[in-house]
């Protein structure tokens, strides 16, 4: 473990050693070193704190954020209103996806699996079968799956309701899952795994390249040839081949690239942690696109005709240019005032404490 200063934030890493060398676990400004420090703070199941983790958008005005202390923040109206659900979770947690607005799965620490069928309101366990660690969540359609740690991969047919364990062939944990079609899908993790299936995960194949020289945290296909995936140490590769093998793109930065998104112009964007990255020219070049402030952008995904940016404490919006990105400064996760004053000279005005039941935004 060590910390590093950036921004004006303290922050911390956690390192493993990985066959494939040094890999990054954890990047956090010091408010969450505060909560590693101080367990009374904040722990799985807190309503006080909010560290930002996943994010879903499965209708054009609806979006659900995920706090991996156990929060989901909901919009129905494109982010005019927030409100925050708690999922009881007892353990942290990684990932959010939604096969409907009302349908929708959180996957964390020990196997857990969370559902909702009203929206984020209520959520219940899901029996998963597993007791890795699960970090991340696809879903298309009624079929879903989840990936983890010890290359543990779960699949369900049925909405989530039931799942199955799939075999990947690897134990290295798996940070992402890709699928174009209910048979063709990616997944990749740590180590520069890449694995692809082209029967629905029934049966999955570990791509070798030496193009892959550290952990991935990523990846996506724009069509069945084409596809990208990033990770550590500005890692950026691409596939022209249906991921059968992938070559090294230039990327403008060193910094950890974590999500891959496509907006309704055709533009490729990249989470890049203290940036994002852009491609205009359908991702054979990328530029770096500066941001205003410490963001720490996990993700860049859909939501109605626009693109948002998932920050620590916050959500950025895509400008109406279309290559610029603007923070959203009404929504306020809980806790985000305690970070904010590490930074900010005080104003003689602060938000309230803990996780407020809902949000608006000034018209």
């Amino acid at each position: 473990m060590a910390l590093a200063r950036e921004g004006g934030l303290i922050m911390i890493r956690r390192f493993f050693i990985t066959g494939a060398g040094l890999r990054t676990d954890i990047r956090l400004p010091f408010l969450a070193f505060a909560l590693l420090v101080f367990p009374f703070l904040a722990s799985a199941s807190d309503t006080q704190h909010c560290y930002l983790r996943d994010a879903n958008s499965p209708a054009p005005t609806t979006a659900y954020l995920l706090c991996e202390q156990g929060l989901v923040y909901g919009t129905t109206d494109s982010g005019a209103n927030w409100t925050a659900h708690d999922t009881g979770a007892t353990v942290f947690l990684h990932a959010i996806s939604f096969i409907d607005a009302m349908h929708g799965f959180t996957a964390g620490d020990a196997g857990t699996l969370l559902a909702t069928e009203d929206g984020a309101k209520t959520w219940q366990p899901r029996t998963s079968g597993s007791k890795q660690n699960l970090l991340t969540l696809f879903s298309l359609g009624n079929l879903v799956w989840a990936g983890g740690f010890d290359g543990a991969l779960l699949h369900s047919t049925d909405g989530g309701h039931t799942w199955a364990k799939q075999t990947s062939g690897t134990s290295m944990a798996i940070e992402s899952i890709f699928f174009l079609d209910p048979d063709h899908g990616w997944a990749v993790g740590w180590s520069g795994t890449i694995l692809r299936t082209a029967d629905g995960g029934k049966t999955w194949t570990t791509i070798k390249t030496n193009a892959a020289s550290w952990s991935l945290a990523s990846v996506r296909f724009r069509d069945l040839q084409n596809g990208w995936a990033v990770g550590f140490s500005g890692q950026l590769l691409h596939s022209k081949d249906g991921g059968a093998t992938w070559v090294v793109q230039k990327s403008p930065v060193q910094s950890w690239l974590t999500s891959v998104a496509v907006d309704r112009n055709n533009r490729m964007w990249i989470a890049a942690d203290a940036q994002v990255l852009l491609s205009e020219d359908r991702g054979e070049t990328w530029r770096s696109v500066q941001l205003d402030g410490n963001y720490f952008v996990s993700r860049v995904f859909s939501v109605g005709d626009s693109l948002w940016a998932l920050g620590e404490l916050g959500i950025l919006r895509q400008t109406a240019s279309g290559v610029q990105w603007k923070r959203d400064d009404s929504f306020n996760p809980a806790g985000a005032h305690i970070a904010n004053s590490l930074e900010e000279p005080a104003t003689g005005t602060a938000s309230a404490a803990g996780a407020p039941t809902s949000t608006s935004k000034s018209k």
